[in-house]
């Protein structure tokens, strides 16, 4: 999916079982999440990347107001995970590192493996 400096630096201190800089991590998540808004434009799905973002994805029905119908929310170690291929999508559920839940809530097309 993408290849950038800030994602590539979040991944080497992950795999040192280190921390990454917050806003090293924060930027990163900022690209996949752009990225994942022009691959699904809507605002069917609630995508939670907490504390960085929440963003909405995926056509449908438009969420305007309370809980949203569809639900997804992981760590941001487990969105670029995700974005690069290092995590497969039904493996984050199985284990929950992803949690999804509702309609559309299922986002393994978007990601590449």
């Amino acid at each position: 999916m993408l290849a950038t400096a800030e994602i590539a630096a979040c991944l080497e201190a992950y795999d040192a079982q280190q921390a990454p800089a917050r806003e090293t991590e924060r930027a990163a998540v900022k690209q996949v999440l752009d990225t994942l808004k022009k691959a699904a434009p809507g605002r069917s799905v609630e995508l939670r990347i907490p504390p960085y973002a929440a963003v909405q994805i995926v056509e449908g029905v438009k969420h305007r107001r309370g809980t949203p119908s569809a639900v997804v929310e992981m760590s941001a170690r487990a969105l670029l995970e995700l974005a690069v291929g290092n995590l497969e999508w039904d493996a984050a559920i199985r284990n929950a590192t992803v949690t999804a839940s509702g309609e559309r809530s299922n986002l393994s097309h978007l990601f590449p493996c």
